[in-house]
């Protein structure tokens, strides 16, 4: 099953390797699990963030469509979204009781894993999106006729 994944939706496959990457790059900089990440709850945002990227990558794999495919893409989005938005406060403005990272911009593993999270969010963002598109936008082989809907393109053979 995953090898038809991978060869259909190699979007979908993008999106599970970049949720495990993410979730391997804050064991890294938590310093290996269980890790030593202070204040506490730093720690525990780790924690989550890294069961959320495993989490989403079984998702992924598991749900194609409807309500589950799309919670599967919209928890993915919550996955680069968050460790984006911490990377930001924690280097700028310092978090309550942390300042370890205040002002390191250029820290190599960060660097990598805004890399990875900003990719991951464009992949999710996409998908969301398309998933939100109404069904007759998504035929893939379609013309438009007057009032703007569209209908299938039958193909002529020769008789």
């Amino acid at each position: 099953m995953i090898a038809r994944s991978a060869a259909v939706h190699p979007v979908r496959v993008a999106a599970v390797l970049l949720c495990l990457a993410v979730a391997w790059i804050h064991v890294q900089d938590q310093g290996g699990f269980p890790g030593s990440k202070t204040p506490h709850y730093v720690g525990v945002g780790y924690y989550l963030l890294e069961a959320a990227g495993v989490v989403c990558a079984a998702l992924l794999l598991a749900a194609r469509r409807g309500a589950a495919g799309r919670a599967g893409w919209l928890l993915t989005a919550g996955v680069a979204l968050g460790p984006l938005l911490g990377y930001v406060l924690s280097r700028g403005p310092g978090l309550p009781g942390y300042s370890d990272d205040k002002g390191h911009w250029a820290e190599p593993l960060g660097v990598a894993s805004l890399v990875v999270e900003g990719v991951l969010l464009a992949l999710a963002l996409r998908a969301v999106v398309a998933d939100l598109r109404p069904a007759h936008h998504r035929l893939p082989h379609s013309r438009p006729v007057r009032g703007g809907t569209l209908l299938p393109v039958r193909h002529r053979y020769p008789r």
